[in-house]
């Protein structure tokens, strides 16, 4: 594998690029809602599935809700009722139905962690171009611990919470950090991750090149380039040009 000589380092998001929760939160829920009497089409799935990656990209709507909702049953309540509707249901069938749903996430929800598939094999053959590599998260807390316990560690030159900093994607200024901690500028710099809103814009903000991997076909559109599996985004990092393809940014509903 030949990277382009101006890419020093990639760095990866983690919840969603590097592991993911099996089954996916939002098809259990939909599951769930269709079972108490909902009609779902596959075009209500990925709306509600693209408005969640927007919500927790630091929206405006999850800030208000924030302030309006402190307490945290009250929020995840609220944000039941909020999905609910994304996903078709009339405002008072949402309010009817978010807080069976709220309990029944709360207490029958228990996804495994599991890793990407070909993701060591890609960290394997991209450790080897001799390209720095790290890993950038919206999590509160260090999670060096954890990439060790999942066998990924030894791949990763750092990791990096955003609640070390202070600042959460979309915010440019945890990838500023990230470059300082990888030594590199920022044309000099990749970023990897799952969600358009927190990952792309925060990364393209910073000067980073943005790659989107999007395994479920959430994004229908995308201004930058985008990969279904590690095993593609390998054959893309061997192409040329591949930030200047000229999509349009997705909507976020």
């Amino acid at each position: 594998m030949f990277l382009n000589k101006e890419i020093k380092a990639i760095f990866y998001d983690l919840d969603g690029t590097l592991r993911f929760s099996d089954p996916p939160g939002y098809q259990v829920f939909a599951a769930e809602a269709t079972r108490l009497g909902m009609k779902i089409t596959s075009e209500d799935l990925l709306r509600a599935a693209r408005w969640e990656h927007y919500y927790f990209a630091g929206s405006e709507d999850i800030q208000a809700d924030g302030e309006a909702f402190p307490n945290n049953n009250a929020f995840w309540l609220n944000y039941t009722r909020r999905f609910l509707i994304l996903l078709g249901a009339p405002t008072d069938v949402a309010k009817e139905m978010a807080e069976p749903l709220y309990w029944y996430m709360s207490e029958c929800y228990h996804p495994r962690d599991v890793l990407m598939t070909d993701i060591e094999q890609t960290l394997d053959v991209l450790k080897k171009t001799g390209v720095g590599l790290g890993v950038v998260s919206n999590r509160e807390k260090p999670f060096a611990k954890y990439l060790k316990e999942i066998g990924l560690a030894s791949y990763f030159d750092f990791s990096l919470a955003a609640g070390e900093v202070q600042f959460w994607k979309p915010d440019k200024r945890i990838f500023e950090h990230a470059l300082r901690l990888a030594k590199v500028e920022a044309g000099e710099a990749i970023y990897i991750g799952d969600n358009y809103f927190a990952d792309v814009v925060g990364a393209r903000n910073a000067g980073l090149r943005p790659i989107l991997l999007d395994t479920e076909g959430i994004f229908e559109q995308s201004d930058c380039p985008v990969v279904a599996s590690h095993r593609e985004l390998l054959d893309l990092l061997m192409g040329e040009n591949i930030w200047n393809d000229g999509a349009s940014q997705p909507d976020t509903v």
